[in-house]
């Protein structure tokens, strides 16, 4: 296997691997034959990610826009890379709890406790569903910007936006309540009830449970259609993996070493999945010693947990959203009557399973101004991100000071950035490279996600062995100087790459004042990825990039 330098902290590596291999992802990833990988324990050094470490001999890249998160599509760059972080929206917050079912006491809610934000292609609508009350009810908005927001009665409970009433998950009124909940948009299921699925963490009699309902509007939901048999955690979120075809179960759970942590389980059917949890599960995330501390002097010694992580299929990676607890604890908010501090720091998945987490510093943040409406806990959405046009929208839920103590008064909040601008590869006046490990693809024309208006970007194909292969050289290619999230690259004397497709080449990328975030090779000239849209978003008719230009439109 080609080996590759990476510059990482020394890894203490629990995770033990079968030498058969098993299944090969899209990516020419193979998995182990034991998976998911037996961890023996949780600690506090960073996660070995294996497949940076010895990646595969060549990588098809069919799949998606391809991202540099990572060295993983990097051989060599003389480049330099920058993390990337959303801006909050001016219109923010862009819920509030302004309605009487969402000001049930103190702690007032109109905010995702993940639950979930999708378009959805049908309706051609934006779709939040939130917690409405705190720890009460589940109420779905609707949008046609993403941005303002309708909070129109259905007939479920007459009068309100409510499409899960704190009664339908205790109907016995002995004060169980709904917790963390996660709701996915599903496109693949045949069954058109099961189109919308919720995923409630419910506490039953002597324990937590996780309960599935099913619903084919995403209004009328049915009762539990399945019931996990064993104890969970309190925060447990689910989503699911597209490149596997896969439900993922992030348990909650504790560990001494590590306190609030994750578990993984997963499962092709969300039914029987959830019927099952968590059986077989493995000792899966947590935060580690590179992630933030409380600035207050008070509380920097706390050692930070991981509360939650949602996670979405986005392009041809999984990005996960990590909300890292940094303190004080419950009782002290509850004394001082101030909220706790979560924030998303965010990381980078190509297995599902190993997330790379290389920058550390806060993706979105808290505002510690004191009537902000994300003066603590800043948490994610399920779906984590949606593409809208050449931007990708972020919504979380902040905790305003004031009403119940650390986890009432909450608001939903949109953050936006380019659309794949997590990482860019960038140049300076001096001109730089970037070569790609071989690569096959089947498509015929490349494209590039560049930022560079008073620059020039050139690129060649070289063979296996790093030659040009004409009339694909650098000298034939038509320079780009552009700003564009999608930019065709063309060379003289050449229709497309189509007489490359299959055999493994490498692309060579010449930089100069710009940033250069992604590239693909598209079977189309309008510029398609087929890669996966996360939350998805206007112009998209399902959960790939099936369209590329129109999108934009």
């Amino acid at each position: 296997m080609r080996k590759r330098w990476i510059s990482a902290a020394v890894f203490v590596c629990t995770v033990c691997f079968s030498a058969i291999a098993g299944e090969t992802l899209y990516n020419g990833i193979e998995l182990p034959d034991e998976w998911p990988p037996r961890v023996e324990k949780l600690t506090r050094e960073p996660m070995p990610v294996p497949y940076l470490q010895d990646p595969p001999e060549v990588i098809p890249i069919d799949l998606g826009r391809q991202l540099f998160v990572d060295d993983f599509l990097i051989e060599q760059t003389t480049l330099k890379r920058t993390y990337h972080k959303p801006k909050y929206h001016p219109a923010n917050p862009v819920l509030k709890p302004d309605k009487p079912w969402e000001q049930a006491d103190a702690a007032r809610a109109a905010a995702p406790f993940s639950d979930g934000v999708f378009y959805d292609p049908v309706d051609k609508l934006f779709k939040i569903w939130y917690m409405s009350g705190y720890i009460a009810g589940t109420s779905l908005a609707t949008s046609r910007d993403g941005i303002h927001w309708d909070k129109s009665a259905f007939d479920v409970r007459p009068g309100t936006n409510e499409v899960l009433s704190h009664r339908d998950v205790d109907p016995t009124g002995d004060g169980r309540h709904r917790d963390s909940s996660t709701v996915w948009l599903d496109q693949y299921d045949p069954d058109p009830t099961r189109r919308y699925k919720m995923f409630v963490t419910t506490p039953v009699p002597t324990r937590w449970s996780l309960a599935l309902r099913c619903s084919p509007d995403g209004i009328h939901w049915s009762g539990p259609a399945a019931v996990s048999a064993a104890q969970i955690g309190d925060r447990t979120t689910v989503h699911y993996n597209p490149f596997r075809k896969k439900w993922i179960f992030g348990l909650r759970i504790g560990q001494p070493a590590v306190g609030r942590s994750r578990a993984y389980f997963e499962h092709p059917d969300a039914v029987a999945g959830t019927k099952y949890v968590p059986r077989d599960s493995v000792p899966w995330l947590c935060a580690d010693r590179l992630d933030p501390h409380h600035p207050d002097p008070k509380y920097n010694s706390i050692e930070p947990q991981l509360y939650n992580h949602d996670a979405v299929g986005y392009e041809s990676i999984m990005v996960g959203l990590f909300a890292i607890w940094q303190g004080p604890p419950n009782g002290v908010c509850a004394k001082l009557k101030i909220q706790k501090r979560n924030e998303l720091l965010v990381g980078f998945s190509r297995d599902g399973f190993h997330y790379y987490r290389p920058d550390r510093t806060r993706f979105l943040t808290v505002n510690p101004t004191e009537d902000a409406w994300n003066w603590g806990n800043v948490q994610s959405a399920g779906g984590c991100c949606l593409i809208v046009k050449d931007k990708l929208y972020f919504y979380v839920s902040g905790r305003a000071v004031g009403g119940r103590f650390w986890d009432g008064n909450c608001f939903t909040g949109l953050a936006t950035m380019r659309r794949d601008g997590f990482a860019s590869m960038d140049a300076a006046a001096d001109s730089g490279t970037l070569t790609t490990p071989p690569v096959t693809f089947k498509g015929k024309y490349l494209f590039v996600n560049l930022a560079a208006p008073q620059g020039r970007l050139t690129a060649e194909v070289l063979d296996r062995n790093g030659k040009p292969i004409p009339p694909f050289t650098r000298g034939n290619c038509n320079p780009v100087t552009t700003d564009s999230t999608l930019q065709y690259v063309t060379w003289k004397g050449a229709e497309d790459l189509s007489k490359l497709a299959g055999r493994p080449v490498r692309f060579r990328f010449h930089l100069r004042n710009g940033s250069l975030y992604a590239f693909w090779v598209a079977p189309e000239i309008s510029g398609p990825s087929f890669g996966y849209v996360a939350g998805g978003g206007p112009g998209f008719t399902g959960p790939t990039d099936t369209v590329g230009i129109a999108a934009y439109k």
